[in-house]
Protein backbone atom coordinates (compact mmCIF):
# COMPACT_ATOMS: atom_id res chain seq x y z
CA UNK A 1 0.00 0.00 0.00
CA UNK A 2 2.87 2.62 1.28
CA UNK A 3 5.72 1.12 -1.47
CA UNK A 4 5.31 4.11 -3.33
CA UNK A 5 6.38 6.10 -0.32
CA UNK A 6 9.34 3.86 0.22
CA UNK A 7 10.73 4.45 -2.92
CA UNK A 8 10.46 7.93 -3.21
CA UNK A 9 12.22 8.36 0.32
CA UNK A 10 14.79 5.74 -0.55
CA UNK A 11 14.97 8.23 -3.67
CA UNK A 12 15.77 10.80 -1.12
CA UNK A 13 18.60 9.23 0.13
CA UNK A 14 20.15 6.61 -2.05
CA UNK A 15 22.39 4.12 -1.98
CA UNK A 16 21.52 3.42 1.33
CA UNK A 17 21.02 0.23 3.45
CA UNK A 18 18.91 1.61 5.99
CA UNK A 19 18.05 5.14 6.00
CA UNK A 20 17.63 6.79 9.85
CA UNK A 21 15.26 8.81 11.11
CA UNK A 22 17.64 11.97 12.12
CA UNK A 23 21.47 11.94 11.69
CA UNK A 24 23.75 14.42 12.36
CA UNK A 25 26.29 15.83 9.54
CA UNK A 26 30.19 16.87 10.55
CA UNK A 27 30.48 18.62 7.70
CA UNK A 28 32.70 22.01 9.35
CA UNK A 29 35.03 22.82 11.85
CA UNK A 30 34.12 20.30 13.97
CA UNK A 31 37.45 18.31 13.81
CA UNK A 32 39.30 20.95 13.94
CA UNK A 33 37.61 22.34 17.28
CA UNK A 34 38.00 19.02 19.02
CA UNK A 35 41.51 19.14 18.25
CA UNK A 36 41.87 22.76 19.57
CA UNK A 37 40.42 21.70 23.08
CA UNK A 38 42.28 18.17 23.35
CA UNK A 39 45.80 20.61 22.60
CA UNK A 40 44.54 23.32 25.14
CA UNK A 41 43.84 20.20 28.25
CA UNK A 42 40.59 22.40 28.41
CA UNK A 43 38.36 19.56 28.06
CA UNK A 44 36.36 19.63 30.47
CA UNK A 45 33.71 22.57 32.11
CA UNK A 46 35.72 25.21 31.00
CA UNK A 47 37.38 26.49 28.19
CA UNK A 48 37.06 28.61 25.41
CA UNK A 49 34.41 27.28 23.25
CA UNK A 50 31.62 27.30 25.87
CA UNK A 51 32.10 30.69 25.83
CA UNK A 52 31.89 31.05 22.44
CA UNK A 53 28.85 28.69 22.39
CA UNK A 54 27.17 30.78 25.23
CA UNK A 55 27.61 33.47 22.57
CA UNK A 56 26.64 32.08 19.25
CA UNK A 57 23.15 31.23 21.37
CA UNK A 58 22.68 34.28 22.24
CA UNK A 59 23.22 36.24 18.76
CA UNK A 60 21.40 33.59 17.11
CA UNK A 61 18.17 33.77 20.04
CA UNK A 62 18.55 37.38 20.13
CA UNK A 63 18.80 37.00 24.03
CA UNK A 64 20.89 38.69 26.27
CA UNK A 65 21.96 35.52 27.95
CA UNK A 66 22.48 32.03 27.30
CA UNK A 67 24.04 29.08 29.52
CA UNK A 68 25.14 26.04 28.38
CA UNK A 69 24.31 22.70 30.14
CA UNK A 70 24.65 19.06 29.81
CA UNK A 71 21.67 18.63 28.10
CA UNK A 72 17.70 20.31 27.28
CA UNK A 73 16.47 18.23 30.30
CA UNK A 74 18.10 19.73 32.55
CA UNK A 75 17.83 22.88 31.19
CA UNK A 76 14.48 23.26 31.60
CA UNK A 77 14.36 21.67 34.94
CA UNK A 78 16.97 24.49 35.79
CA UNK A 79 14.15 27.04 34.02
CA UNK A 80 11.38 26.37 36.19
CA UNK A 81 13.61 26.71 39.38
CA UNK A 82 14.71 30.22 38.00
CA UNK A 83 11.25 30.97 37.64
CA UNK A 84 9.99 30.24 40.76
CA UNK A 85 8.73 26.46 40.59
CA UNK A 86 8.65 24.66 43.83
CA UNK A 87 7.21 21.61 45.63
CA UNK A 88 3.65 20.68 45.17
CA UNK A 89 3.37 23.81 42.31
CA UNK A 90 1.70 23.11 39.06
CA UNK A 91 2.78 23.82 35.67
CA UNK A 92 0.73 23.76 32.43
CA UNK A 93 1.90 21.77 29.97
CA UNK A 94 1.63 19.13 27.43
CA UNK A 95 0.67 15.74 27.34
CA UNK A 96 1.47 15.45 23.72
CA UNK A 97 5.32 15.93 23.94
CA UNK A 98 8.38 14.14 24.97
CA UNK A 99 8.87 12.56 28.76
CA UNK A 100 11.45 15.42 29.26
CA UNK A 101 9.13 18.16 29.34
CA UNK A 102 6.84 16.04 32.39
CA UNK A 103 10.01 14.81 33.57
CA UNK A 104 11.52 18.26 34.50
CA UNK A 105 8.50 19.38 36.02
CA UNK A 106 8.71 16.27 38.37
CA UNK A 107 12.24 16.83 39.24
CA UNK A 108 11.01 19.90 40.81
CA UNK A 109 9.01 17.81 42.53
CA UNK A 110 5.90 19.98 41.26
CA UNK A 111 2.82 18.73 39.39
CA UNK A 112 2.41 18.67 35.59
CA UNK A 113 -1.36 19.79 34.22
CA UNK A 114 -2.00 17.95 30.97
CA UNK A 115 -3.79 20.29 28.71
CA UNK A 116 -5.03 20.05 24.68
CA UNK A 117 -2.76 21.11 21.99
CA UNK A 118 -3.75 22.57 18.61
CA UNK A 119 -4.50 20.03 16.20
CA UNK A 120 -2.71 22.15 13.42
CA UNK A 121 0.33 23.12 15.66
CA UNK A 122 0.93 19.94 17.38
CA UNK A 123 1.42 22.09 20.56
CA UNK A 124 0.04 23.55 23.55
CA UNK A 125 -3.41 25.19 23.36
CA UNK A 126 -3.87 29.34 24.25
CA UNK A 127 -7.87 28.00 24.13
CA UNK A 128 -7.17 24.92 26.59
CA UNK A 129 -5.32 27.41 29.00
CA UNK A 130 -8.08 29.67 29.13
CA UNK A 131 -10.93 27.13 29.53
CA UNK A 132 -8.77 25.58 32.47
CA UNK A 133 -8.14 28.77 34.03
CA UNK A 134 -11.61 29.80 33.90
CA UNK A 135 -12.56 27.17 35.28
CA UNK A 136 -9.86 26.31 37.90
CA UNK A 137 -8.09 29.09 38.22
CA UNK A 138 -7.85 31.93 41.00
CA UNK A 139 -5.66 35.04 40.90
CA UNK A 140 -4.15 36.31 44.62
CA UNK A 141 -2.10 38.88 45.28
CA UNK A 142 0.58 36.63 45.35
CA UNK A 143 -0.05 34.46 41.89
CA UNK A 144 -2.51 32.09 40.58
CA UNK A 145 -3.87 29.33 42.53
CA UNK A 146 -5.77 26.02 41.43
CA UNK A 147 -9.30 26.88 43.55
CA UNK A 148 -10.25 23.09 43.35
CA UNK A 149 -7.03 22.13 45.51
CA UNK A 150 -5.50 25.12 46.50
CA UNK A 151 -1.89 24.54 44.58
CA UNK A 152 -0.01 27.32 42.98
CA UNK A 153 -0.34 27.55 39.53
CA UNK A 154 3.52 28.27 39.26
CA UNK A 155 4.57 28.01 35.48
CA UNK A 156 2.98 27.19 31.72
CA UNK A 157 5.76 24.77 29.67
CA UNK A 158 4.65 24.89 25.93
CA UNK A 159 7.26 22.86 23.80
CA UNK A 160 7.30 23.56 19.71
CA UNK A 161 6.82 19.82 18.99
CA UNK A 162 9.18 18.54 16.15
CA UNK A 163 9.52 22.44 15.45
CA UNK A 164 6.65 24.03 14.69
CA UNK A 165 5.72 26.72 16.55
CA UNK A 166 2.96 27.16 19.22
CA UNK A 167 0.75 30.30 19.43
CA UNK A 168 3.80 31.58 21.65
CA UNK A 169 2.17 35.57 21.75
CA UNK A 170 -1.32 34.39 22.71
CA UNK A 171 0.04 32.13 25.58
CA UNK A 172 2.07 34.47 26.81
CA UNK A 173 -1.02 36.90 26.91
CA UNK A 174 -3.19 34.71 28.57
CA UNK A 175 -0.21 33.60 31.16
CA UNK A 176 0.32 36.99 31.82
CA UNK A 177 -3.48 37.94 32.88
CA UNK A 178 -3.63 35.20 35.24
CA UNK A 179 0.56 35.78 36.41
CA UNK A 180 2.03 32.59 35.39
CA UNK A 181 4.84 32.93 34.11
CA UNK A 182 6.24 31.28 30.73
CA UNK A 183 9.02 28.95 30.37
CA UNK A 184 9.61 27.76 26.12
CA UNK A 185 10.91 24.01 25.84
CA UNK A 186 12.15 24.75 22.85
CA UNK A 187 14.08 21.47 22.50
CA UNK A 188 13.22 20.46 19.08
CA UNK A 189 12.70 24.25 17.29
CA UNK A 190 16.32 25.77 17.02
CA UNK A 191 16.17 28.15 13.88
CA UNK A 192 12.29 28.09 13.85
CA UNK A 193 10.27 31.38 14.55
CA UNK A 194 7.05 32.78 14.81
CA UNK A 195 6.13 35.89 13.86
CA UNK A 196 9.73 37.04 13.12
CA UNK A 197 11.28 36.05 15.89
CA UNK A 198 13.15 32.82 17.42
CA UNK A 199 11.21 30.31 19.25
CA UNK A 200 12.85 30.39 22.71
CA UNK A 201 13.03 34.37 23.09
CA UNK A 202 9.45 34.86 23.97
CA UNK A 203 9.12 33.16 27.56
CA UNK A 204 10.67 34.24 30.60
CA UNK A 205 13.34 31.29 29.75
CA UNK A 206 13.68 29.66 27.00
CA UNK A 207 15.34 25.90 26.41
CA UNK A 208 17.33 23.90 23.34
CA UNK A 209 18.77 20.53 23.24
CA UNK A 210 21.52 19.65 21.50
CA UNK A 211 21.45 15.91 21.48
CA UNK A 212 22.44 13.51 18.54
CA UNK A 213 19.61 13.66 16.79
CA UNK A 214 19.10 17.17 16.42
CA UNK A 215 19.00 19.66 13.68
CA UNK A 216 22.12 20.73 15.50
CA UNK A 217 24.34 18.78 17.75
CA UNK A 218 26.32 18.75 20.70
CA UNK A 219 26.50 14.89 21.49
CA UNK A 220 24.60 15.78 24.09
CA UNK A 221 24.37 19.02 25.65
CA UNK A 222 21.44 21.66 25.99
CA UNK A 223 20.99 25.70 26.55
CA UNK A 224 19.30 28.04 28.55
CA UNK A 225 18.53 31.31 27.10
CA UNK A 226 16.63 34.40 28.45
CA UNK A 227 16.25 38.17 28.10
CA UNK A 228 16.69 38.36 31.96
CA UNK A 229 20.31 39.33 33.03
CA UNK A 230 19.72 38.32 36.22
CA UNK A 231 17.83 35.32 35.64
CA UNK A 232 20.60 34.20 33.15
CA UNK A 233 23.22 34.81 35.74
CA UNK A 234 21.39 33.14 38.26
CA UNK A 235 21.25 29.88 35.98
CA UNK A 236 25.02 29.94 35.22
CA UNK A 237 25.52 30.19 38.84
CA UNK A 238 23.23 27.25 39.85
CA UNK A 239 24.56 24.88 37.11
CA UNK A 240 27.93 25.13 37.93
CA UNK A 241 27.33 22.89 41.60
CA UNK A 242 26.19 27.00 42.91
CA UNK A 243 29.73 27.98 43.86
CA UNK A 244 31.00 31.72 44.79
CA UNK A 245 33.67 32.66 42.94
CA UNK A 246 37.21 32.39 44.44
CA UNK A 247 40.66 31.79 43.02
CA UNK A 248 40.80 28.40 45.20
CA UNK A 249 38.48 28.25 47.94
CA UNK A 250 35.18 26.05 47.40
CA UNK A 251 32.24 27.35 49.31
CA UNK A 252 28.82 26.30 47.56
CA UNK A 253 25.74 28.63 49.21
CA UNK A 254 22.72 27.02 47.03
CA UNK A 255 21.63 23.60 46.19
CA UNK A 256 23.36 23.85 43.08
CA UNK A 257 24.08 21.38 40.18
CA UNK A 258 26.60 19.55 38.27
CA UNK A 259 24.96 20.41 34.59
CA UNK A 260 27.84 22.26 33.21
CA UNK A 261 28.50 21.30 29.17
CA UNK A 262 32.24 20.34 28.61
CA UNK A 263 34.36 22.15 26.63
CA UNK A 264 34.68 19.29 24.49
CA UNK A 265 30.65 19.10 23.61
CA UNK A 266 30.72 22.82 23.58
CA UNK A 267 33.23 22.64 20.45
CA UNK A 268 31.22 20.87 18.46
CA UNK A 269 28.15 22.70 19.03
CA UNK A 270 30.05 25.72 17.77
CA UNK A 271 31.21 23.89 14.57
CA UNK A 272 27.83 23.07 14.51
CA UNK A 273 25.88 26.32 14.84
CA UNK A 274 28.21 28.05 12.15
CA UNK A 275 26.09 25.78 9.89
CA UNK A 276 23.07 26.09 11.21
CA UNK A 277 21.71 28.26 8.05
CA UNK A 278 22.93 26.24 5.51
CA UNK A 279 21.42 22.75 7.37
CA UNK A 280 17.72 24.89 7.41
CA UNK A 281 18.19 25.58 4.30
CA UNK A 282 18.65 21.85 2.93
CA UNK A 283 15.67 21.18 5.29
CA UNK A 284 13.95 23.21 3.64
CA UNK A 285 14.39 22.09 0.24
CA UNK A 286 13.98 18.34 1.41
CA UNK A 287 10.29 19.50 3.00
CA UNK A 288 9.45 21.22 -0.10
CA UNK A 289 9.99 17.66 -1.99
CA UNK A 290 7.57 15.42 0.57
CA UNK A 291 5.37 18.26 0.15
CA UNK A 292 5.39 17.92 -3.97
CA UNK A 293 5.12 14.03 -3.35
CA UNK A 294 2.30 13.87 -0.88
CA UNK A 295 -0.08 16.59 -2.30
CA UNK A 296 -3.14 15.07 -3.54
CA UNK A 297 -2.71 11.73 -1.25
CA UNK A 298 -4.47 10.37 1.55
CA UNK A 299 -1.18 10.95 3.20
CA UNK A 300 -1.02 14.47 4.59
CA UNK A 301 2.65 16.25 4.40
CA UNK A 302 2.42 18.66 7.93
CA UNK A 303 3.71 22.41 6.36
CA UNK A 304 4.59 25.22 8.28
CA UNK A 305 1.39 27.58 9.02
CA UNK A 306 1.05 31.29 8.30
CA UNK A 307 3.41 33.43 10.48
CA UNK A 308 6.08 31.08 11.40
CA UNK A 309 9.23 29.24 9.76
CA UNK A 310 9.60 26.26 10.65
CA UNK A 311 12.82 24.16 11.15
CA UNK A 312 11.33 20.61 9.85
CA UNK A 313 13.86 18.92 12.65
CA UNK A 314 11.35 16.24 12.14
CA UNK A 315 9.17 15.95 9.13
CA UNK A 316 5.82 14.41 9.52
CA UNK A 317 2.80 12.98 7.78
CA UNK A 318 -0.89 12.71 8.99
CA UNK A 319 -2.21 9.31 8.09
CA UNK A 320 -6.54 8.92 7.68
CA UNK A 321 -6.77 6.70 11.45
CA UNK A 322 -4.77 4.04 13.38
CA UNK A 323 -4.70 1.38 11.30
CA UNK A 324 -3.41 3.11 8.64
CA UNK A 325 -1.02 4.64 10.63
CA UNK A 326 0.17 1.31 11.88
CA UNK A 327 0.14 0.30 8.21
CA UNK A 328 2.83 2.78 6.98
CA UNK A 329 5.05 2.11 10.34
CA UNK A 330 4.91 -1.48 9.60
CA UNK A 331 5.56 -1.39 5.76
CA UNK A 332 8.04 1.64 6.04
CA UNK A 333 10.37 0.05 8.97
CA UNK A 334 10.26 -3.63 7.44
CA UNK A 335 11.74 -1.66 4.15
CA UNK A 336 14.50 0.06 6.37
CA UNK A 337 13.21 3.19 6.06
CA UNK A 338 12.44 4.27 9.91
CA UNK A 339 9.37 5.80 10.71
CA UNK A 340 8.61 6.64 14.04
CA UNK A 341 5.11 7.07 16.16
CA UNK A 342 4.42 10.24 17.45
CA UNK A 343 5.53 9.98 21.57
CA UNK A 344 2.83 8.01 23.50
CA UNK A 345 0.56 10.66 25.48
CA UNK A 346 2.31 11.31 28.92
CA UNK A 347 -0.99 10.88 30.79
CA UNK A 348 -1.00 6.89 29.53
CA UNK A 349 2.81 6.41 31.95
CA UNK A 350 2.49 5.01 34.81
CA UNK A 351 4.22 7.70 36.71
CA UNK A 352 1.70 10.46 35.31
CA UNK A 353 -1.48 8.64 34.91
CA UNK A 354 -2.65 10.13 38.18
CA UNK A 355 -2.58 14.09 36.82
CA UNK A 356 -4.63 16.63 35.75
CA UNK A 357 -5.78 16.08 32.26
CA UNK A 358 -8.87 18.16 30.08
CA UNK A 359 -10.34 16.04 27.36
CA UNK A 360 -7.35 15.49 25.43
CA UNK A 361 -9.51 15.87 21.90
CA UNK A 362 -7.06 16.63 19.87
CA UNK A 363 -4.22 14.59 21.19
CA UNK A 364 -5.91 11.78 21.25
CA UNK A 365 -6.74 12.41 17.66
CA UNK A 366 -2.98 13.33 16.52
CA UNK A 367 -1.41 10.22 18.55
CA UNK A 368 -3.50 8.05 16.03
CA UNK A 369 -2.00 9.39 13.12
CA UNK A 370 1.17 11.20 12.47
CA UNK A 371 4.03 9.60 11.65
CA UNK A 372 7.53 10.97 11.61
CA UNK A 373 9.26 10.39 8.49
CA UNK A 374 13.62 10.55 7.41
CA UNK A 375 14.41 14.14 8.14
CA UNK A 376 18.47 14.17 7.99
CA UNK A 377 19.78 16.92 5.87
CA UNK A 378 21.19 14.76 2.69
Amino acid sequence: MFSDVVNFIKSQFPNRDFIPLHEPRFIGNEKKYLLDTIDSTFVSSVGAYVDKFENMMQDITKTKKAVAVVNGTAGIQVALRLIGVKSGDEVLTQALTFVATANAIAYNQAKPVFLDVDRDTMGLSPDAIQNFLEEYGELREDGCYNKKNGNRIAACLPMHTFGFPVRIDEIIKICSLWKIPVVEDAAESLGSEYKGQQTGSFGEVGVFSFNGNKIVTSGGGGAIVTNNTALGIKAKYLTTTAKQPHAYEYVHDSLGYNYRMPNLNAALACAQLEKLNWFLEKKRELAKSYEEFFKGSDTIFRTELPETKVNYWLMCVELENRNARDLFLKETNDAKVMTRPIWELMFRLPMYENCFKDEQINARFLVDRIVNIPSSVK
